[in-house]
Order: structure tokens, then C-alpha cells, then sequence
């Protein structure tokens, strides 16, 4: 869990085409990090 304001440890997970992005790539632009936990499933 990160407190308001830490900045995001660095990190590389698949995009919509399964196409791996880190946060480093994104460093300098703005994007929306989105993301459904696993509540209410059976996984």
C-alpha cells in the first residue's frame, strides 16, 4: 500500500494487447492506470 503522494515504484505489466509497458516508459506523459481486484470471484 502506498501513502498519497509516494511516487510508484517502477513496474512492467501487459497492456489491452498483451503487449508488456513499464512505468518507466510512461515516465513524462499523462495515462490512466486502471485496474478490477479479484472481489466477488471465485479466483
Amino acid at each position: 500500500m502506498l501513502d498519497e503522494g509516494t511516487k510508484a515504484p517502477d513496474f512492467t505489466l501487459p497492456d489491452q494487447n498483451n503487449r508488456l509497458v513499464s512505468l518507466q516508459d510512461l515516465r513524462g506523459s499523462w495515462f490512466v492506470f486502471w485496474w478490477f481486484p479479484k472481489a466477488f470471484t471465485s479466483g
